[in-house]
């Protein structure tokens, strides 16, 4: 790999969609063979950072709310929560036939494997739902539920989506994480070990990083034999620690705006193993939520659009400047 031209890298690295980057809807296409739209749901899971298992209060960032849609309440049953998931999306999109059942409200192995499969198992009674994504914490997940897992994956499609946020041990403390990054390591490692699909979710801007670490970790993460990867720009959100902790100490706090964030992204991404499934690399929330800087109305598919426009005029793409 080391003696291929930038201009053949581009050209080796194309996924088959044209685009400069290996998109989540291109993998689902070369995965499926055609769109696959996710269900989100919320089975109720609580969080070990803030029921006492490990700690109390939560992650300083986290709202549930801010992301979670208005038909995904724990009051509805599981099967009550697909159905309406599936029928909003058959009206939306009309092409949407497959799905997948996307677990991602607080932390959804933190319960007794039992429990698990009593909720996994209601999702297989509906034949166009193809699998599941399980959003997790790297503290949440053992040997016998990643048996289970595994177990399922066999005849379904199944991955495990882990919260590591940052690969700075600093910055999880600060934030309340309530596990290091190498917990988060050892988590991933085991995950991949028993051949379930692995994925991770990454913040950028969290206080007390620089630009340059946030540029350097890169290449920790690209260490971690992970398939998907979500990045989001740092959005404090009303009722969270730390939205009180941004009216004290506003100093600690710095904010790409919109057209800073994409170029800088676009950095990481030159840096980024091309076979590393890039689901996001921003996010939106409703502007109900939002608490301090922000970039308003701005969809997803609009930022979509800017970065690749940018990723064009740059000429770059996913793995440019990755060395294995």
């Amino acid at each position: 790999m080391e003696n291929i031209d930038n201009e053949n890298r581009l050209k080796i690295y194309a996924w088959g969609d044209g685009r400069r980057f290996n998109s989540y809807s291109g993998y689902f296409r070369r995965t499926f063979g055609s769109r696959v739209q996710k269900l989100s749901v919320n089975a109720g899971f609580s969080c070990p950072n803030r029921d006492g298992t490990v700690a109390r209060g939560g992650c300083t960032f986290c709202n549930n709310e801010a992301f979670t849609p208005s038909y995904c309440m724990p009051s509805k049953s599981v099967r009550q929560q697909l159905e309406e998931g599936i029928d909003f999306h058959r009206n939306r999109y009309r092409s949407a036939e497959k799905y997948l059942a996307y677990f991602q409200s607080f932390s959804n192995t933190h319960a007794s494997l039992d429990t698990l499969k009593d909720i996994y198992g209601q999702v297989f009674e509906f034949p166009e739902i193809l699998g599941i994504i399980v959003g997790t914490r790297p503290d949440c997940i053992d040997d016998q539920k990643l048996d289970y897992f595994a177990s399922l994956s066999k005849d379904h499609y199944v991955t495990i989506e882990y919260g590591i946020e940052s690969c700075y041990d600093d910055t999880l403390r600060n934030v309340n994480r309530g596990h290091d990054f190498a917990t988060a390591r050892r988590a991933v490692e085991m995950t991949v070990a028993k051949g379930i699909h692995t994925g991770a979710h990454f913040i950028l801007g969290l206080p007390g990083e620089s630009r340059e670490m946030m540029l350097a970790q890169t290449e920790i993460i690209n260490t971690l034999p992970l398939n998907n990867i979500k990045f989001h720009q740092l959005q404090i959100f009303k009722g969270t620690a730390m939205a009180e902790d941004y009216d004290k100490n506003p100093q600690r706090y710095s904010f790409f705006e919109l057209d800073e964030y994409i170029d800088f992204f676009i950095d990481i991404l030159e840096r980024l193993r091309p076979d590393m499934v890039v689901e996001r690399f921003a996010s939106e929330a409703p502007p109900r939520y939002h608490y301090g800087p922000n970039w308003g109305l701005i969809r997803n598919e609009q930022l979509l659009a800017k970065f690749e426009k940018r990723l064009q005029e740059r000429n770059t793409w996913q793995g440019r400047l990755y060395r294995s």
